[in-house]
């Protein structure tokens, strides 16, 4: 065997023993060899490799099913499930207006969560300082310490050179340029840290958790102060070859003209955003007696049945899927999974979007290109990180053994 079939060979292993961690880490009560061969894709004799070096990497436990699990003459089948480490992970989500921690098990599964609404945008230095307390609360709060803790993931709703592990200039998170998020936050939490941008880990986390569990190819749609996509196809990721894919948020609108704190003019977040859509709906829900402040505006899911709030949030659902039509057509995904706080408005947005697919993407591109709402809602992002907290925990503990 040559290098290059022994360089093949070994991509293929390591992508095989991947997929099957990232498998059984949805599932936490584990599964049968037929199982992991049923749901990957992958012969029995493939199975079987993968799980005998997982097992002596001290990766996967194999145990006796239980009643009704025989298989052939009488004999029991055997179950694959994840070591539980008894280590942590950290997943950590800036927002433009709020920092969420969360500490997980291995397996995902939550064990506490700590949030803060304050300026992310502009006190770069003071709002590290809030994650690094939150986390560290929420392990102390866990009833673990930081000695505990495996992997720390993060995701920023703004541009990272993935190249750099650097924010880029010049214009989301003005006062983050140049700096690199991973390494302020690891020289404060004592660990390494995993960093990326929040629609990716919005995406990762509706992947491994919520809506698009079984996807390979869709995006995720955070709308809320700005909008992106977390680009997934072939079940990976796709960030483009600086990082910053998907910043939809910057598609020129026609006719748009409001500044963009891009310094373009006519982006699509400065005709649908969070805010803007609060200010239309505190327009339309006014009475002639009495005005109605924004912050008064309850969750938008609960205006759903309201006529006018109904259009309001339909025609910005029509606003995004006009520029959703184009990927679509271009990257042909099964779904768009929709966040952030207009996403998880209900259907009169969704149905926008809709609607804008239907008018302008490809027909058959457009029939396949499902639109559903994220399951996770405000959640997506810190289960996200948490995601890519213990994908990075496994590939660590992979790599070494």
């Amino acid at each position: 065997m040559d290098g290059n079939d022994s360089a093949s060979l070994s991509a293929r292993r390591k992508r095989t023993r991947d997929q099957v961690l990232a498998i059984l880490a949805q599932h936490s009560s584990g599964l049968t060899r037929a199982g992991l061969s049923r749901m990957t894709g992958l012969s029995a004799s493939a199975i079987s490799d993968c799980v005998a070096s997982l097992r002596s990497s001290g990766l996967v436990a194999e145990s006796a099913a239980g009643t009704g699990g025989a298989t052939g003459r009488g004999r029991r089948a055997t179950v694959i499930s994840l070591v539980n480490d008894e280590g942590v992970v950290v997943g950590i989500d800036f927002g433009h207006a709020h920092v969420t921690a969360a500490v997980a098990t291995t397996t995902g599964e939550l064990l506490e969560r700590r949030a803060d609404v304050l300026d992310v945008d502009h006190r770069p230095g003071p709002v590290m300082d809030v994650a690094a307390e939150l986390a560290r609360s929420c392990v102390e709060r866990s009833g673990h310490t930081m000695d505990d803790v495996l992997g720390i993931a993060a995701g920023i709703p703004g541009p990272l050179d993935i190249r750099t592990q650097v924010v880029r200039p010049p214009t989301i998170l003005s006062d983050w340029v140049g700096l690199a998020p991973a390494a302020e936050l690891a020289r404060r939490l004592g660990h390494p840290v995993t960093i990326g941008n929040d629609a990716d880990m919005g995406a990762r986390g509706e992947q491994a958790y919520g809506a698009a569990r079984g996807l390979e190819d869709f995006l995720y749609i955070k709308a809320s102060h700005g909008i992106g996509a977390g680009i997934v196809i072939g079940g990976r990721p796709y960030r483009g070859a600086t990082g910053i894919a998907g910043e939809i948020g910057h598609t020129q609108i026609p006719d748009a003209v409001n500044w963009c704190r891009c310094g373009s003019r006519g982006c699509l977040e400065t005709v649908v955003s969070i805010t803007t859509v609060r200010r239309q709906l505190a327009h339309v829900l006014a009475t002639h007696q009495t005005a109605l402040d924004e912050s008064a505006i309850p969750p938008l899911f609960e205006l759903s049945d309201n006529p006018a709030a109904a259009r309001v949030l339909t025609e910005a659902g029509r606003t995004v899927g006009r520029v959703l039509a184009d990927l679509v057509n271009c990257l042909n995904p099964a779904a768009l999974v929709l966040g952030g706080e207009l996403g998880s408005a209900g259907e009169p947005f969704a149905a926008g979007i809709r609607e804008s697919v239907a008018r302008y993407a490809q027909p058959a591109s457009a029939q396949a290109a499902e639109v559903i709402t994220g399951q996770l809602g405000a959640e997506a992002e810190v289960r996200g990180a948490v995601a890519a907290a213990v994908a990075a925990t496994r590939q660590r503990l992979t790599a070494v053994s």
